[in-house]
């Protein structure tokens, strides 16, 4: 199983890391302006999506190499999530380091805050509910700038689609074996 998860683990890693630097290039112009908000997050997403298929096809590889085409539904979660794991772990690694050594991207989280206030203050509330939405905005992008918290937010991207896909591949996948 190790073999499989780290294999299709890393695919998925690298499809998501191919994919991401592109649309985070694309998303933080050279002066750290964010563009395409709406329609790069879904290419995001969508990238997500396509990249943790691998799950589904680690999952069914496993299962017809080396249990006789018959596995649980607890035994292909553990194999789905676990290729998730190894795909997070990639993902936010190159998400840190693009951070770390991008000047554009290190310019993100306040260009961010600034498209977060402009709908915030498009959305018609009263001043005093704008200033507490503001207010918990600036703290939320102050909290950012520490490493783990970086590292927690970047992972709660990528996780829960990988959870959600391996629901749904061990769903499918589930075969118990003939008697």
């Amino acid at each position: 199983m190790q073999k499989i998860v780290l294999t299709f683990g890393l695919i998925s890693g690298a499809i998501l890391v191919a994919i991401s630097v592109f649309i985070w290039a694309a998303m933080i112009g050279d002066n750290g302006q964010l563009n395409a908000g709406a329609v790069g997050e879904f290419t995001g997403y969508v990238t997500m999506i396509v990249a943790l298929s691998m799950v589904f096809f680690g999952t069914r590889t496993y299962r017809d190499k080396h249990l006789a085409g018959s596995i649980t539904f607890g035994k292909a979660f553990k194999v789905g999530i676990l290729i998730t794991l190894v795909a997070s772990t990639i993902y936010v690694a190159a998400w840190m380091i693009y951070y770390h050594t991008s000047e554009a991207a290190q310019h993100f989280p306040e260009q961010y805050l600034n498209h977060m206030i402009e709908e915030v203050k498009s959305k018609g509330l009263d001043q005093t509910q704008q200033d507490a939405k503001i207010a918990q905005l600036t703290q939320q992008m102050e909290a950012y700038k520490n490493p783990i918290v970086m590292m927690g937010v970047t992972l709660m991207e990528i996780f829960p689609v990988g959870l959600i896909i391996t629901l749904i591949s061990s769903f499918i996948l589930k075969r118990n074996p003939s008697i």
